[in-house]
């Protein structure tokens, strides 16, 4: 009694003292011209500390975020086209003073008149789904904690390593972060591989069935969606965030949509013509101008891969973009890359709207199983994609996990 008596005190006072550690982050969200959020965790509550700047003077602001596991800071004053750096600091061990900082950069979104915006894109990044088509939703759950490793690690890491010697204002996310679309899965098969990534580029993501749960078609998921994934992200703000918004740098409009109505999610909203996501779609494509427009969103308008095109999405979404002019569309849904000729009326057309399917930073890639002549370039393999726009051209690259390039295209205003 007397040895378990002292064991039980040692464990009290080495729990007492164990120092703070970042679990999750910091990540970047929401960049503006002149503010950004910047989220991190950690494993036990505990104070932080935040210093930032402009590059590469980093410490000449501080915040401090009360003692919790969550932390979220809000930077304001900021200064558009502007590099900044900054530093999170927790307790050591001791409490009476703090460890070696974790780093980081951003830019703030440019001003209009600036004409440049480069941004890296990415498909989903959950863990390959090993389960059969005729498994219970019992037994998918299962398959989530207990499926066989795969290479899904592998290659997130070799992408993550990529993205890292790339240039680039922010992160595209074409949607589903993990395979159960649970916040607990979100660090494995996301925010640890991707952490160097995050640190360094301002994420926004297109919204994807995952993000709804397993049992999405059911009215009961409802909160799925909320304590899964609404608490951990923040998107630029529409009466719809984070599952429908928009931002622009320097001469390009970004406009993301949620399209999972079309894949089964009770509570995604609608598509039909006098929705409110496509009333707003509407008015924000008006809004343009002369600006570039890229539409971000999961389901796929356009597609040979083995899903396949969904008909919901195409239906309901194909002919507004054609008829506002849209120049680039980004989507997910299939585990493959592809990229369509320009279309315009289901033809090609030298000055339609080119789809590419962003679909795999990590499932394992499927083949093309729906042959359409829209297709221009068509590859079974795990990719992410570099996008330069100077003034009027838009410059594309896509690269493999293993680093070989893919594609490449120009387009126009």
């Amino acid at each position: 009694m007397k040895k378990a008596g002292l064991l039980f005190l040692s464990l009290t006072v080495a729990l007492a003292s164990h120092a703070a550690q970042i679990i999750r982050g910091p990540y970047l969200e929401d960049p503006t011209q002149t503010t950004i959020v910047l989220r991190w965790q950690t494993d036990v509550p505990t104070p932080s500390w935040l210093e930032y700047g402009p590059a590469p003077r980093c410490n000449q602001i501080m915040t401090v975020t009360p003692e919790g596991r969550n932390h979220k800071t809000v930077l304001y004053g900021l200064v558009p086209n502007q590099d900044y750096c900054y530093k999170v600091y927790v307790y050591n061990n001791a409490k009476d003073g703090t460890q070696e900082p974790v780093t980081g950069t951003f830019r703030t979104l440019f001003s209009a008149e600036r004409k440049i915006v480069q941004f890296v894109a990415i498909g989903s990044t959950a863990k390959t789904d090993t389960s059969t088509p005729n498994e219970t939703e019992e037994s998918l759950f299962s398959a989530f904690s207990s499926a066989p490793a795969d290479d899904s690690a592998q290659a997130r890491e070799r992408i993550a390593e990529a993205i890292n010697q790339e240039k680039g204002d922010f992160l595209i996310h074409t949607g589903n972060l993990t395979l159960s679309g649970l916040n607990t899965d979100a660090n494995d098969e996301f925010f640890t591989p991707f952490k160097s990534v995050l640190r360094h580029f301002p994420l926004f993501i297109a919204v994807g069935p995952n993000e709804y749960g397993p049992e999405r078609e059911q009215r009961e998921s409802k909160s799925f969606f909320a304590t899964n994934y609404r608490r951990y992200h923040d998107m630029t703000w529409s009466n719809a965030t984070p599952k429908y918004y928009s931002f622009d740098s320097a001469n390009a409009r970004f406009i993301f949509l949620d399209t999972n109505i079309a894949e089964g999610a009770a509570w995604a909203p609608e598509l039909t013509d006098k929705s409110n996501q496509i009333s707003w779609l509407k008015s924000t494509l008006a809004g343009a101008s002369e600006k570039w427009k890229i539409i971000v969103m999961n389901a796929p308008a356009y597609s040979s891969g083995a899903r396949g095109t969904n008909n919901e999405v195409f239906t309901n979404l194909v002919k507004i973009f054609e008829d506002y002019q849209v120049n680039l569309v980004l989507q997910g849904g299939d585990s493959n890359y592809e990229r369509t000729f320009p279309m315009f009326r289901g033809e090609i057309k030298p000055r339609g709207v080119t789809y590419m399917t962003l679909g795999t930073a990590a499932p394992k890639p499927t083949k093309r199983e729906n042959p359409d002549p829209s297709t221009a370039r068509f590859v079974s393999a795990r990719h992410y994609a570099t996008v330069k726009i100077v003034d009027r051209k838009l410059s594309v690259k896509v690269f493999s996990d293993k680093g070989k390039q893919l594609d490449s295209f120009d387009l126009y205003l």
